[in-house]
């Protein structure tokens, strides 16, 4: 009885992984994000293109090299924003082939970046990463401007990857699409999803410690708004300083000397009173928040390749059947705001933006986040992604959902077809069709 029993359960899983969907891989065509929202005044639509211009300037230590500004380092992962959420168009995210590494090797910094791919930290065909340890849980730069153009006098090394691998955690860009939207809802909105649901989904949302407010960017919903998710990005990212992080971040805890730290004054960025030109006097990232602000949210197409409307549209029904929609729920509405393009508008984000686990942890803490938890992701723009997951190490749809567990178990098993509850569970065609759907958002 055991043998034959052993034979059944090996033979549902030989059939069960026959059964496994295909990722297309990232839909091709227009990339229907990228520009600005609808119904904008002219002055914002104004605010939104300078935005859009400080987003893709290249930054420099003193800014003597050609078509760039001063400010960079003494540490940083990239030199521009755009650098990072490239994919499939200025906001979005990872693109195929790593930028940081040929920024890099233009920049000179061979020994920097060879260090990194060898410990396949990065690599360049793999996702643009940012890199934390779990014992301090902060971002460790990847590079130094020792050696560039402005820091002849400047002499510091990157940290030691090497004697902390065993720690390394990674997160890669989220992409910025709808972000103004998404800061327009309601507090009092995401809240209403807080709470056990069906299959043991139980999310929560993270918390701004000093009002007690709902945050909502990042990877596990950490920063409370664009201003300061900018502002953090550009210290962390490009190593700049501004009136919301005005020191240079050192490593480690440590500052570094002052011949790395004092090459241009602190703050690098800050609002121009003396200029006259509205769009000028703001300083960068109060520049980066209006682009994300009034940055449009991505398209979904109906029909893509040799996938048809009706296949999507199954693959919808089947994305609810499963239990996908209890934490990807597919819009929200924004509130009474101050600019009418954002007001009572519905947004088809697909995620509830509160905290879950399943099961991808990473060990770290942000905020009311534990290592555990992680925000829903949305899944707008999810067609034509290229990575996924927090760290990028999925790089289809398919793996990115197998890797789901804890809360998501339940849902996971419907999606296999093995849930408790057979009413639930996809067949191989809906699973597909799933999928299908998801390449189409």
């Amino acid at each position: 009885m055991m043998l034959c029993a052993f034979a059944f359960v090996f033979a549902a899983a030989v059939v069960m992984a026959g059964n496994d969907p295909t990722d297309p891989g990232a839909r091709g065509g227009s990339a229907g994000a990228g520009g600005s929202m609808a119904n904008l005044t002219v002055k914002e639509a104004k605010f939104f293109d300078a935005g859009l211009d400080e987003f893709q300037e290249v930054q420099s230590v003193i800014g003597s090299v050609a078509d760039t500004e001063e400010g960079l380092g003494p540490r940083f992962n990239s030199n521009s924003c755009v650098s990072c959420h490239a994919h499939p168009a200025a906001g979005g995210t990872s693109p195929a082939a790593n930028p940081q590494v040929s920024m890099a090797v233009s920049l000179g910094l061979t020994e920097q970046v060879n260090t990194l791919t060898s410990l396949g930290i990065i690599s360049p065909n793999g996702p643009v990463r940012e890199v934390r340890f779990a014992s301090d849980g902060g971002v460790h730069a990847l590079f130094t401007i020792t050696g560039l153009p402005g820091a002849e006098n400047c002499q510091i090394v990157q940290p030691d990857f090497s004697g902390h691998l065993g720690e390394l955690k990674f997160r890669i860009p989220t992409p910025v699409f709808g972000l103004g939207l998404i800061e327009a809802i309601e507090d009092a909105t995401i809240l209403k999803n807080e709470g056990p649901k069906q299959f043991g989904i139980n999310g929560i949302a993270n918390r701004n410690g000093n009002d007690g407010t709902v945050t909502r960017f990042g990877w596990k919903a950490q920063n409370k708004s664009l201003v300061i998710f900018s502002g953090e990005a550009y210290n962390v990212e490009q190593g700049v300083t501004n009136e919301l992080f005005p020191d240079e971040r050192g490593e480690g805890g440590t500052p570094d000397p002052a011949t790395c730290r004092r090459i241009v004054a602190a703050p690098q960025d800050y609002v121009n009173y003396d200029v006259t030109q509205p769009q000028q006097v703001i300083d960068n990232v109060s520049a980066f928040a209006n682009f994300m602000r009034f940055l449009a949210a991505p398209v979904p197409v109906t029909s893509y390749a040799n996938v048809t409307s009706a296949q999507i549209t199954a693959g919808e029904a089947a994305f609810t059947k499963a239990g996908c929609n209890i934490c990807h729920i597919k819009s929200m509405t924004t509130g009474r705001h101050g600019t009418a393009a954002l007001a009572n508008k519905t947004v088809n984000l697909f995620s509830d933006l509160l905290l879950h686990n399943i099961g991808t942890g990473d060990g770290i803490s942000q905020g009311g986040a534990t290592g555990d938890q992680f925000r829903t992701a949305p899944l707008w723009g999810v067609g034509q992604r290229v990575f996924f997951l927090h760290d990028g190490t999925a790089t289809n749809l398919v793996d990115a959902i197998k890797a789901h567990g804890e809360e998501a178990a339940g849902v996971k098993n419907n999606f296999d077809g093995v849930g408790a509850d057979a009413q639930f569970n996809l067949t191989a065609t809906e699973r597909q069709n799933l999928i299908y759907f998801l390449r189409s958002l």
